[in-house]
């Protein structure tokens, strides 16, 4: 799975398009509830989507509609998912042997809510620097994907980060047990035990907590042979380095 999404995530084409090429044919409707058996109350029928129990499938129904219905009841867990995404200036950065951070991680954001949609699950968008400065409320719907997409694409990277502030924030607001999914590249002035602890805080509310870490390659190899000036993008500041002495 992480090399199929490493490799889709560099095809050409739109934000939307790249996240169906991505997400088409690959887990859509896998998510299934927990709870089944007996005991629980019917609520309403909606289109099977693959991946379904099939013995969940109202064949009756298909007999005089000929289309597939699987049944939902009350007491069927939907999943509810916030995406956090780090828009500070260090997300601007690349090497030039491949996207920005930035682009890489938006289309990462976009492909997800296509894959939670089509589970038929809630999503969210939080986007933050130093604090969070959007929010999408979580929902399941084509208008709510259409929506995510045109904030993603309307995003221009700038500011400071202060994960630990954003979380805290991010984390006032989740009142009910839910997916956490953080993508930054985790380039924070604040001490790194606090934002561990928060989450392990969110963690201990029973949500589920995933953290996707985006660098560039020349940030892991730090592959400099010259004398080199490195520029801050989020504080302006110049160094100059020499990685022979």
């Amino acid at each position: 799975m992480e090399k199929f999404l490493l490799e889709k995530l560099v095809s050409p084409g739109s934000l939307k398009l790249r996240a169906k090429s991505i997400v088409d044919g690959f887990l859509a409707g896998m998510h299934d509830s927990p709870l089944k058996g007996a005991g629980l109350d019917f609520a309403e029928h909606r289109e099977y989507a693959r991946g379904d129990d099939l013995k969940r499938l109202d064949w009756k129904l298909a007999g005089k509609t000929d289309k597939y219905y699987v049944k939902q009841y009350k007491e069927e867990s939907t999943l509810t998912c916030y995406i956090l995404l780090d828009i500070s200036g260090s997300m601007d950065f690349s090497s030039g042997s491949s996207e920005t951070k930035m682009l890489y991680a938006m289309q990462l954001a976009a492909s997800l809510s296509y894959l939670i949609k089509s589970g038929h699950d809630k999503f969210g968008l939080f986007t933050f620097n130093d604090k969070v400065r959007d929010l999408i409320p979580p929902a399941s719907s084509a208008a709510q994907l259409n929506l995510v997409i045109k904030q993603l694409e309307s995003i221009t990277p700038s500011g400071r980060t202060s994960v630990f502030r954003s979380l805290q924030e991010a984390g006032s607001l989740i009142k009910k047990k839910a997916m956490v999914i953080l993508i930054s590249d985790l380039y924070d002035e604040s001490p790194e035990p606090e934002a561990l602890k928060y989450f392990k805080y969110l963690a201990s509310r029973k949500n589920e907590v995933l953290v996707f870490h985006i660098l560039d390659e020349a940030e892991l190899s730090l592959d400099y042979r010259e004398p080199f000036v490195f520029e801050g993008l989020e504080n302006g500041e110049r160094l100059l380095a020499h990685p022979e002495l």
